[in-house]
């Protein structure tokens, strides 16, 4: 056997460890830097075995260059919970889709999007026994289109009618998920309704109010169809006219309502609005139709709590009516002349609202904010919303904490009231800030049936808008309406 190595590695060894010793200096030094290399090897072996598990992990979401959360959300949570283990949902993903992600508005930076739930937990029930499944959807159009496509090694997976539904509906299709009516719930201050308002001029306007309320799930309460008139060198009038339980009709999935001889129905994106009612001036009656302008809505938004629920949504922020309005014997016809409709539902006890509408040259404004005697003792920083829309849709939605009511204006009908001359708000998101200033015109009042001391407050008013949007300087003005709640004196 040669024993030349092992002496060769002996020297070595020993020539290693005296420089050891002599230069101490020096052999820290280069212990230190392997160290610190073998140290940056592992972490990079470790980063880049963690994307090769997370690129095999079934619950993180491929393809695309963003992926959009809710806001508030711990991506640190994204790896240990993965998309499965947050818990959230994005609410108004319809809304996301059509009008602010996959909108026009961002057509030169968005090319293309997609909706996608994963690793949703599901049963399914077979022969009486709960078996946990995972389950996830996506349209497949806008999967491909994003990269994250399915490979289908047998059969099809193209796009159905309702994924075709949620991203690009028929108008008759949009409307009637916007504005589809719900079940009632068992209070005796639940009420649902429609509401238009018609502006044949200035100083001209009329509110029409289709009315379900009361105890409904209970097999009681009824409906009514209201109407306010205002015209010049007139006393404003209401015109009023009930209806039975019996006599109403209305459904979970479409717009539609009756309300005896009073219609609502919704037909490609167009609303035929049918009514009479009466008042201290005879009769008034309508038919007219309401067509909203394209992309002028407002997703629909729901607020509960244990006593308190709140829905609105404007699927008309801007409208125009065309048909026949008459009050006595005084039949005239409107074309186009300026229109607005929402639909609110829910439990209204001790409940107040501000809330507004305005119509300007190329925007529309509308913003409200409902308080409770529970958000009364814990108020919030920012109750209130404003939603800035134009050709394209929403443009943006901003929040603000109070209003600035400034003037003492006699309020008719009620000793000792006063009413606001004008009001200002402040609506503030992220770097955008907007101004909206108020002059009041013409008001009325109306004591709160449910309310003691308060009374609601209708106005209108010329109204000027101001202020920066996604970056860009804003102005407009125009004409609105607003309401408020006040207290009546003892």
């Amino acid at each position: 056997m040669n024993s030349r190595p092992r002496a060769d590695l002996g020297l070595l060894t020993l020539l290693a460890f005296r420089h050891l010793l002599v230069k101490r200096g020096r052999a820290l030094l280069l212990l230190f830097g392997y160290g610190v290399g073998a140290g940056v090897m592992m972490v990079l072996l470790s980063v880049g075995e963690a994307m090769l598990v997370q690129s095999r992990d079934v619950a993180l979401v491929g393809g695309g260059d963003v992926t959009v959360l809710p806001e508030g959300i711990d991506l640190e949570g994204l790896r240990t919970g993965s998309m499965s283990g947050l818990f959230f949902g994005i609410d108004r993903a319809r809304f996301l889709e059509r009008q602010l992600v996959g909108g026009r508005r961002l057509n030169d930076v968005v090319a293309a999007t997609s909706p996608t739930i994963e690793h949703e937990l599901v049963y399914l029930e077979r022969a009486g026994e709960l078996v946990p499944l995972r389950a996830g959807g996506e349209i497949p159009s806008a999967a491909r289109a994003v990269g994250s496509g399915l490979t289908i090694v047998q059969g099809r997976w193209e796009d159905d009618d309702a994924d075709r539904r949620f991203a690009a509906p028929a108008a008759q299709e949009l409307y009637d998920e916007l504005d589809r009516w719900h079940l009632p719930r068992a209070d005796s201050t639940w009420a649902e309704w429609h509401y238009f308002n018609v502006a044949p001029s200035a100083d001209e306007w009329w509110y029409v109010t289709y009315i379900v309320g009361g105890p409904i799930a209970m097999g009681q309460g009824g409906g009514q169809l209201l109407v306010t008139r205002h015209r010049p060198g007139m006393a404003p009038a209401r015109f009023q006219s009930d209806v039975r339980l019996d006599r109403i009709q209305y459904d979970t999935a479409r717009a539609d309502l009756v309300l005896g001889d009073h219609t609502v129905t919704q037909r490609d994106g167009r609303y035929h609005v049918v009514g009479s009612a009466r008042g201290p001036t005879g009769a008034v009656r309508f038919d007219l139709v309401v067509t909203p302008t394209p992309n002028a809505w407002f997703p629909p938004v729901e607020l509960a709590s244990d006593r308190f629920l709140s829905g609105y949504v404007v699927p008309a922020v801007r409208a125009t009516a065309s048909g026949t309005l008459c009050e006595g014997g005084e039949c005239r016809q409107l074309a186009e002349v300026a229109a607005y409709h929402d639909h609110n539902w829910g439990i209204w006890r001790e409940t107040a609202w501000n809330w507004g509408q305005g119509r300007g040259q190329s925007l529309s404004v509308v913003y409200g904010g409902v308080t409770t005697a529970d958000s009364l003792s814990a108020p919030s920083a920012a109750p209130y919303f404003l939603a800035a829309v134009d050709s394209q849709g929403v443009r943006q939605i901003l929040r603000f904490g109070e209003i600035d009511y400034d003037g003492r204006r006699p309020v008719p009908g009620v000793a000792g009231l006063f009413a606001p001359d004008s009001f200002r708000l402040r609506a503030v998101r992220e770097p955008d800030t907007v101004t909206m200033s108020v002059v009041v015109l013409d008001l009325q009042a109306t004591r709160a049936a449910l309310g003691g001391r308060r009374v609601f407050l209708q106005m209108r008013g010329a109204f000027r808008f101001s202020g920066r949007l996604l970056g860009a300087a804003v102005a407009d003005s125009g004409l609105g309406f607003f309401e408020t709640f006040l207290e009546a004196p003892d």
